[in-house]
């Protein structure tokens, strides 16, 4: 009850929603649009919607002390959406999902090496969870493995190490300053990448616009419900995203549920909570 009290709870069921929403609206974009082309109209409309927010939330939060920072996590952050993108209009949604909850085991490791955090038994525990998920959800030697799949691992171990980057940067600059940043980062290397410049047709509009909103809100909400409550109450509701997408391709895209998709992903959501559990409570607030 507490996570509801405080807020964080319903914070983090936003960004659940937020998430499926972009998901569905880039597999929309998907039948006229590559992933680059994706990205770029995502990045467009974050980038038109950030001074709506700073208007509501305030201009300070655009001040930094560590501009180079914010590029560089922007930047690793633009190629990591790219994958999870690329993954999207690939493969069944339930899978890109599946893997991306590997991020924060890969987070483990990375901060141990680059943030010199200590690699205790209960970590390393949780890497060998998220290791044995991966290995059931992507099954090798039993099926072909999706080189699109392999693409989203590692679009996972690149949010990973902008995971580790905001562990630096929340010591100076606020959650709405690096979400600035990574809006215009975004859409300067989107614009760059984009290739052949098309509009979307008439009916494609609304899901440009909810990818782009969706993606602004999604990680708003995150940003509220860490702050608002402890990391080892919300970060498991996040796990409730695997059914929804599950639902929502096997109801509109016909893809089948795959039981060791499901699966893997618990085994992969027991290493989260594990390392999740072992970090102590003031640290989780952002």
């Amino acid at each position: 009850m507490d996570g509801w009290r405080k807020g964080g709870v319903p914070w983090m069921f936003g960004a659940i929603v937020s998430f499926v929403f972009m998901a569905v609206a880039a597999r929309e974009m998907s039948t006229e649009f590559n992933a680059s082309q994706i990205l770029f109209w995502r990045s467009l409309i974050g980038a038109i919607l950030m001074p709506l927010v700073l208007s509501f939330c305030g201009w300070g939060h655009v001040k930094t002390q560590q501009f180079g920072m914010q590029i560089l996590r922007g930047g690793i952050h633009f190629v990591a959406q790219y994958g999870w993108f690329f993954g999207i209009t690939m493969i069944p949604l339930a899978d890109v999902f599946a893997l991306e909850f590997t991020a924060p085991i890969w987070t483990v490791l990375f901060a141990a090496v680059f943030l010199a955090e200590r690699l205790s038994v209960m970590r390393l525990s949780a890497v060998g969870f998220g290791f044995v998920g991966v290995l059931i959800v992507l099954r090798p030697g039993d099926q072909v493995i999706d080189p699109a799949a392999l693409v989203v691992l590692a679009s996972a171990g690149l949010y990973a190490i902008t995971y580790v980057m905001v562990k630096v940067l929340t010591r100076t600059d606020s959650a709405l300053c690096i979400m600035f940043y990574m809006s215009y980062v975004q859409l300067a290397l989107a614009t760059i990448v984009v290739g052949e410049f098309t509009l979307p047709s008439l009916t494609l509009w609304p899901w440009v616009f909810m990818v782009g909103a969706a993606g602004l809100t999604a990680h708003f909400c995150m940003a509220q419900a860490l702050s608002r409550s402890n990391a080892s109450v919300v970060m498991p509701i996040d796990f409730f995203r695997l059914p929804m997408i599950m639902l929502v391709g096997f109801w509109f895209y016909n893809e089948g549920i795959d039981p060791w998709v499901f699966l893997g992903a618990s085994v992969i959501f027991i290493g989260n909570y594990l390392n999740i559990m072992h970090v102590p409570a003031a640290a989780s607030d952002n």
